[in-house]
């Protein structure tokens, strides 16, 4: 039988592992935040992930959600919300809710464990010492987006030819790696990208009247959070101002866009779900290696590139993955 100085030198040693074990001890419950630069379009996504560890929103796990809707702004006051209602673990969508989250992590002690999902790589924001060993307290998984453009480039080129003008929409708040990207990607092939910047819904309908002015031929959409919940409007949006362009998720061409060139986001935040659920269990952000995901599809909307005068080419048509009728 263990005597009560060996139990009490057992918790101890549990403690040490990570702080959520001593907690979890005091509470019937873990409690999860969840902080989004967008809209909760990846909710369901991230409640699938958890589930699949064994934690079902509202039954066995309680979630305090905050989304921002763009709102960059916003998310300093959210974060400090869900530090303040002592949250286990911190689920952040965006990459500047990661920083965030990282930053208001940081002002508690232990630091709380911070999973991220975003499309920029995160060691070159700072966020993780390096992909397999990311170190402190936050980890995640990540599409790094931003090494998409010299593809999604090469696609636009080989439907609008070589004389089209080549533009990017931009998040001025989030942008800057993405459109840097792009530009290189462009200069590699001789070719130069005009730059349009649109933060919010407003901006964003100025962006395009003004692209329809300078008669661009083909529209790479960045990556951006606030974009991804709004992919069906600026669908809309492109079409209505006949703009030959590619974007940054599925649900885009599935609109009405002409194209995406693109890795499962819904998955890339289900795995998202079930490091959190791991994280809950006992295990160390610094511990979990940053995902990244393996294979990338390129979704074509024909009935699109009709409206558009555009005939795809036999050889795009050949790798894409879905070609929509």
């Amino acid at each position: 039988m263990m005597n009560r100085r060996a139990f009490i030198s057992l918790l101890g040693g549990a403690a040490a592992v990570w702080p959520f074990a001593a907690r979890a001890q005091q509470a019937a419950m873990p409690l999860v935040g969840v902080l989004g630069s967008g809209s909760a379009q990846f909710k369901d996504a991230l409640t699938a992930g958890l589930k699949e560890s064994g934690y079902i929103d509202g039954h066995n796990l309680p979630i305090e959600y905050r989304w921002a809707e763009g709102a960059y702004n916003h998310l300093p006051a959210m974060a400090e919300e869900l530090v303040k209602l002592r949250v286990d673990v911190l689920a952040v969508l965006g990459t500047t809710a990661a920083h965030v989250a990282k930053a208001a992590s940081l002002k508690v002690s232990p630091p709380l464990p911070v999973v991220f999902g975003l499309g920029a790589d995160p060691v070159a924001a700072g966020l993780v010492a390096s992909l397999n060993r990311p170190g402190g307290n936050v980890t995640g998984l990540t599409s790094i987006t931003n090494s998409l453009a010299p593809k999604r480039l090469e696609l636009l080129s080989a439907l609008v030819g070589a004389d089209a003008v080549l533009a990017i929409l931009v998040n001025p708040a989030t942008g800057e790696t993405e459109r840097a990207g792009a530009e290189a990607a462009a200069r590699a092939v001789g070719r130069t990208l005009e730059v349009f910047t649109g933060r919010d819904e407003s901006e964003i309908v100025a962006a395009f009247a003004a692209l329809k002015t300078r008669r661009v031929g083909a529209l790479i959409i960045q990556s951006d959070t606030f974009y991804l919940g709004q992919m069906r409007w600026i669908a809309a949006l492109s079409a209505r101002q006949a703009i030959p362009a590619i974007g940054p998720l599925r649900e885009f061409a599935a609109a009405g866009g002409l194209m995406t060139y693109a890795p499962s986001l819904a998955d890339l935040v289900r795995q998202q779900g079930i490091y959190v659920g791991k994280i809950l269990k006992g295990a160390r952000p610094a511990d979990l290696p940053v995902m990244q995901p393996t294979k990338f599809e390129l979704t074509i909307n024909l009935r699109a590139a009709k409206a558009l005068g555009l005939q795809v080419p036999d050889k795009l048509l050949a790798i894409a993955d879905e070609v929509i009728e």
